[in-house]
């Protein structure tokens, strides 16, 4: 007979534990401010991106997957603070539509 082993649960967090956690000191760290410019370049880029990937949606190919998978981790690390510079966003946009350029084969025989 086969036995399942049994997930093990979390022990349970008390009232005064979770009461504790909520009224802890807040972080030391100074809250980002973001200006009104950044606001509208970040909503430009993320409308761009989702362009991007609604384009995308029916081509094929490996670089296609590719280019795909780095749009949505852009929009998914936006509140990072390093963001990548216009040409490099331009290049992310444009990744899912330009094949790569083909490998010649240097075979002389």
């Amino acid at each position: 007979m086969y036995l399942r082993p049994m997930a093990i649960r979390a022990k349970p967090t008390t009232l005064e534990e979770m009461e504790a956690r909520r009224t802890a000191a807040p972080s030391d760290k100074p809250k980002r401010v973001i200006s009104d410019e950044e606001k509208a370049t970040r909503k430009e880029r993320v409308a761009k991106a989702k362009d991007a990937l609604a384009r995308s949606v029916g081509l094929k190919g490996e670089h296609v997957l590719a280019g795909r998978a780095a749009l949505k981790s852009y929009l998914q690390r936006l509140n990072e603070p390093k963001q990548p510079d216009d040409a490099q966003f331009d290049a992310l946009v444009e990744a899912p539509f330009k094949a790569p350029p083909k490998k010649k084969s240097e075979r002389r025989f």
